[in-house]
C-alpha cells in the first residue's frame, strides 16, 4: 500500500509486527473511553453509572483483600464501600428521575452492557488481571487513572441531565471521586 501510494522506502518485515523481538510497551489497560451515546436519555445515564459504579466496587473489593499493608487494605475496603454507596444513590435516583421502580436484574433492559464494565470503560477481569502481582505504587497509579476517567464522565453526565436532583447526584459523585483522588495521592505519596 505504501509502495502504491508513492512512498520509496517502504519495508515488510516478515511476520509483521508479532515477529517484533525488541521493546514492547507495557502497562495498564487502556482506559478514558466516553462510554454514553449521545442519545442516551437521564435513566440510560443513570443505568450506566450504576454499571461502572458496580464494576468498581468488584475491584477494590478484590484488591483490598491483595495486600498485607493493613493501610492499604482498609482504603481499598473503603473505596469498595464507597462504591457500594454510589449504586444505592444512583438506584435512588433513578426511581426519582424515571418514575420507575428499579427490575430485578437493574440495569438489564435499560441498557446494553458487557457484564463487569468499570470507570474508564475498562473490563473488571483485564483490570484484575492486570492488577495481579503488582505492588501497591503501581496498584495506586492504575486506580487514580479510573478515578480520574469517572470524575470527567460524571462532568459530562451533568452537563447532559437537565432534572436538578440528577444533576445535584453527578455533582455529588464528582466531589466523591475528587475525594478518592486526593486520598489515593496521599497514600501514594507514602509508598514512593
Amino acid at each position: 500500500m505504501l509502495i502504491t501510494a508513492g512512498f520509496k522506502m517502504a519495508y515488510s518485515m516478515a511476520g509483521g509486527i508479532h515477529a517484533w523481538q525488541g521493546l514492547k510497551a507495557t502497562g495498564a489497560p487502556e482506559a478514558g473511553m466516553s462510554f454514553f451515546p449521545e442519545n442516551a436519555d437521564p435513566g440510560e445515564l443513570i443505568a450506566l453509572a450504576w454499571v461502572l459504579e458496580d464494576g468498581s466496587q468488584k475491584l477494590y473489593s478484590s484488591i483490598a483483600n491483595t495486600f498485607t499493608d493493613k493501610e492499604a487494605t482498609r482504603f481499598f475496603a473503603d473505596l469498595a464501600a464507597a462504591e457500594e454507596h454510589h449504586k444505592a444513590m444512583l438506584l435512588g435516583l433513578y426511581r426519582d428521575v424515571t418514575g420507575k421502580e428499579p427490575q430485578p436484574g437493574f440495569p438489564q433492559g435499560i441498557i446494553v452492557h458487557d457484564e463487569g464494565i468499570m470507570e474508564g470503560g475498562i473490563k473488571v477481569r483485564e483490570a484484575l488481571a492486570w492488577v495481579r502481582g503488582k505492588d501497591l505504587s503501581q496498584t495506586l497509579e492504575f486506580s487514580m487513572a479510573l478515578e480520574t476517567d469517572a470524575y470527567d464522565l460524571y462532568i459530562k453526565m451533568s452537563r447532559r441531565v437537565s432534572d436538578n436532583k440528577a444533576k445535584q447526584i453527578f455533582d455529588l459523585l464528582i466531589k466523591e471521586e475528587i475525594e478518592h483522588l486526593a486520598r489515593m495521592a496521599t497514600l501514594l505519596d507514602k509508598n514512593l
